[in-house]
């Protein structure tokens, strides 16, 4: 384990005094991230290193095994960061007012995506879009999707949406089972401000959800304002090839292979471009 220097100290919610947060630390999956952005949702958020313990994920650079050099690197200021986009969103009444949701004065923020969706609701929503207030498209379909590029692997993905280099700024629109087959997705220039508004003839409410959580029901009228946040999700990378040997043994990366692969992922955690018939020669292999 490597040695922490003697001026940090872990975060204790209960001190009288609490401390400024510098670094934060998940361990586990993807999920864990997530969280971590649910604790800043409304402002800056701190540096966050994230490992793997066992489960591969694309937010995950670091396996467990590295946990001694990624700290070592992180104390030293030799570690590297990736900036990930954030949404930050507002909700607004029918008269365009602002809703205060859990005491928030500013907008909340997302890491993965923004869905307005029917919810429980048995019938399909009715969904004004408009970009830099022009209409858009009335979207008659489950809902729809503004993702990240770093969400573009997640929800946007299942529905059909592309996937999108983190590196990449811009805003992801995907519809979730569209009435209609020529609604595609859209990938918009991250400096678009993006409305989401139920129409008013929708036969019921709409539901919000922020990285799969559900924040808030739109009547008829109201609506979810989307766009990038100023407060970035600063996810520290692997500093180095020889960074984390056992990482990259554990990952099945040959010695000295780069470690912010993104290609490897799409490879190796979506299976890019599998065939059925190359999986089922596979899995015969393996069978044999």
């Amino acid at each position: 384990m490597s040695k922490i220097p003697p001026n940090v100290e872990a975060y204790n919610p209960y001190a009288s005094n609490k401390p400024e947060i510098d670094l934060i630390v998940t361990l586990g999956g993807d999920g864990t991230i997530l969280h971590a952005n649910s604790l800043f949702n409304t402002g800056p958020v701190p540096p966050v290193l994230s490992f793997s313990m066992g489960t591969l994920g694309f937010l995950l650079p670091f396996h467990i095994n590295s946990l001694p050099t990624a700290l070592e690197d992180v104390f030293s200021g030799t570690a590297t960061i990736l900036p990930r986009m954030r949404l930050a969103c507002t909700f607004h009444d029918a008269d365009g007012k602002f809703i205060i949701k859990d005491g928030a004065e500013g907008p909340l923020l997302a890491m993965n995506e923004v869905t307005l969706h029917r919810g429980g609701s048995p019938h399909l929503t009715r969904i004004d879009s408009y970009v830099d207030d022009a209409h858009l498209t009335e979207a008659v379909s489950d809902g729809l999707i503004v993702s990240t590029p770093t969400g573009s692997t997640a929800y946007s993905l299942s529905s059909g949406g592309p996937i999108v280099h983190p590196s990449v700024r811009a805003l992801i629109m995907t519809p979730i089972c569209p009435r209609s087959l020529s609604f595609r997705p859209l990938v918009l220039p991250s400096s678009s401000d993006i409305c989401m508004m139920v129409n008013k003839e929708s036969r019921a409410p709409a539901e919000v959800s922020m990285d799969g959580q559900s924040i808030i029901n739109l009547q008829a009228g109201e609506s979810v304002h989307v766009s990038t946040s100023t407060f970035p999700m600063p996810c520290i990378n692997r500093s180095s090839p020889a960074c984390a040997p056992d990482a990259d043994e554990a990952d099945g990366l040959p010695s000295g292979a780069s470690q912010d692969n993104w290609v490897r992922d799409i490879n190796n955690l979506l299976l890019f471009n599998v065939s059925f018939k190359s999986s089922a020669l596979v899995f015969g292999k393996e069978a044999a």
